[in-house]
């Protein structure tokens, strides 16, 4: 396992060309260029808003900055794991004719893609600094400092999992079928549009502060929660006829999810170099 990583390290440079090559390709044809990468989460965070918060009638203060700050993470999965599925097919010449650590493809897809979660996440620091500095008159509250912790967390996971999921999608071409179908599913079980607490309220009260750390296992849940709790206050509100209150952030929860995080991207890297010597025949 070091020497793969020692073969990364080495290997940086192309690392670093294949990102900037996604960037371009990306937004190759495109006049407005990287403002996509604000504008979709804008529109769709807005659209989400006006949908669940007046059609719906959540009552939750400053309800689109909750959902924004867990929205653009979550798009960060969406776009990081579906393109993942097919990073070796898009470079099977490169596979097939160049010796190169092959590790290093689903990294620099994982990245590119970390790159616009960044610029994205330009939106709600914006928008926190307005909320906290000018109409609240106080400062960014102090979790603002664990944002770069969550990021690496977060971009460890999707690490490992993307090397599981291009692995699989080079001898199963319905893999990618399926991970659009799980992404989908996953939205809606994820804290995203909701707050996490309201899973809790609902939850058999015999049993359920053990469902609630059960649920919270999901490293993705704890994440979502998380980027919620330490950017934004806690709230008091109403969803679906319940009254709804922040639970304190859960540190033992979110020490085990670290340990998930870390733990996924070893698991996914092996099992990604036991099988890589066979993606030059398969693809």
């Amino acid at each position: 396992m070091f020497k793969e990583f020692r073969n990364i390290i080495n290997y940086r440079y192309l690392i670093y060309q294949l990102v900037l090559r996604d960037i371009k390709v990306r937004y190759k044809n495109s006049v407005l260029g990287f403002f996509w990468s604000l504008a979709n989460p804008l529109i769709q965070v807005a659209t989400i808003t006006i949908v669940v918060k007046y059609i719906m009638r959540v009552d939750i203060p400053n309800y689109s900055a909750y959902l924004l700050a867990a929205f653009l993470p979550w798009q960060f999965v969406l776009n990081g794991l579906a393109d993942s599925s097919e990073v070796l097919l898009h470079h099977r010449d490169l596979i097939k004719k160049v010796p190169f650590p092959r590790e290093v493809l689903p990294i620099s897809n994982v990245l590119s893609n970390l790159i616009h979660f960044l610029l994205a996440l330009c939106i709600l620091v914006v928008y926190l600094l307005v909320f906290w500095l000018f109409l609240h008159g106080s400062s960014l509250r102090p979790g603002f400092l664990w944002l770069p912790v969550l990021i690496i967390l977060q971009t460890c996971l999707l690490m490992g999992i993307a090397f599981v999921i291009c692995t699989i999608n080079a001898f199963f071409d319905d893999t990618k079928f399926i991970l659009n179908a799980l992404l989908n599913i996953g939205f809606y079980l994820t804290p995203v549009m909701y707050p996490v607490e309201l899973v809790y309220t609902k939850l058999p009260e015999a049993h359920r502060d053990w469902l609630f750390r059960l649920y919270m296992l999901s490293p993705f849940n704890t994440l979502m929660d998380a980027y919620k709790k330490l950017l934004m206050p806690p709230f008091e509100g109403s969803v679906a006829g319940n009254t709804v209150t922040s639970l304190p952030m859960d540190w033992g929860m979110f020490a085990v999810c670290a340990v998930i995080c870390i733990s996924v991207l070893f698991l996914g890297m092996d099992f990604f170099n036991k099988r890589k010597h066979l993606f030059a025949e398969r693809l």
